[in-house]
C-alpha cells in the first residue's frame, strides 16, 4: 500500500520567518524539506533576478520538489515541507516585473499543494545580503494573496509570535495529515 503524500508549502514576502518555519515542521513531522531554491540562486547568481532567471528558477525548483517527493515516496514519509513554492515564483515575477511566464503560471497551477501557510508580515524585516524591499512588504504580500485566490490555493494566514506561528502552523498540518 503506498502511502499519500501530502505537500505543505511556507510561503509570503521576505523576512517573515519562512526558512525557518519549514525547518522546524519537517523536523516536528519527520517529514522531507525542499529548501527555497531561488534563495540559493540568487546568492550564486550575484547580481539581481531578471525575467531570464524565471525559467531556471521554475525548473531548478521542480526539480528539487519532485526529488523531494520521490524521497518521501522511497522512505514512507507522509508529508513533504517546502520553503515557497512556484505560486511563490508566479507573486515574485508579477511583483517584480509586472508578469510572469504563461507556461510557469500552468506549472504551478498543476502542481499545486494540498496546504498554503501564508506568513504574515507582523514580524519585524531582516536585511540579509539577499532580500532588498523591506519598505514594500504590503505590497508583495499583497502580490501573494492576489495570486493564491487566483490559483484557488487552499491558504491559512499564520501570524504572531514566532510561538504562535509554529503552534497555529502544527494545528493547521495535523488537520491537513488527519484527512488523508
Amino acid at each position: 500500500m503506498t502511502t499519500a503524500i501530502r505537500c505543505l508549502v511556507v510561503t509570503g514576502s521576505e523576512s517573515t520567518g519562512k526558512t525557518t518555519l519549514a525547518a522546524r515542521l519537517a523536523e516536528h513531522y519527520d517529514a522531507v524539506l525542499v529548501p527555497e531554491f531561488v534563495r540559493e540562486y540568487a546568492v550564486h547568481k550575484g547580481a539581481p533576478i531578471t525575467e531570464g532567471d524565471h525559467w531556471p528558477i521554475a525548473r531548478g525548483q521542480t526539480l528539487a520538489e519532485q526529488r523531494a517527493r520521490a524521497h518521501a515516496q522511497d522512505t514512507g514519509r507522509r508529508l513533504v515541507v517546502l520553503d515557497t513554492d512556484l505560486v511563490s515564483t508566479v507573486a515574485y515575477a508579477h511583483h517584480y516585473t509586472g508578469q510572469c511566464d504563461e507556461g510557469i503560471e500552468m506549472l504551478a497551477r498543476e502542481r499545486l499543494a494540498h496546504r498554503y501557510l501564508l506568513l504574515d508580515i507582523d514580524v519585524p524585516w531582516v536585511p540579509d545580503g539577499v532580500r532588498d524591499r523591506g519598505d514594500r512588504r504590503g505590497e508583495l504580500h499583497d502580490a501573494f494573496i492576489r495570486t493564491l485566490r487566483r490559483f484557488g490555493a487552499p491558504t491559512t494566514l499564520i501570524r504572531g509570535s514566532w510561538d504562535e506561528r509554529l503552534a497555529t502552523a502544527i494545528r493547521v498540518t495535523d488537520t491537513m495529515l488527519q484527512r488523508t
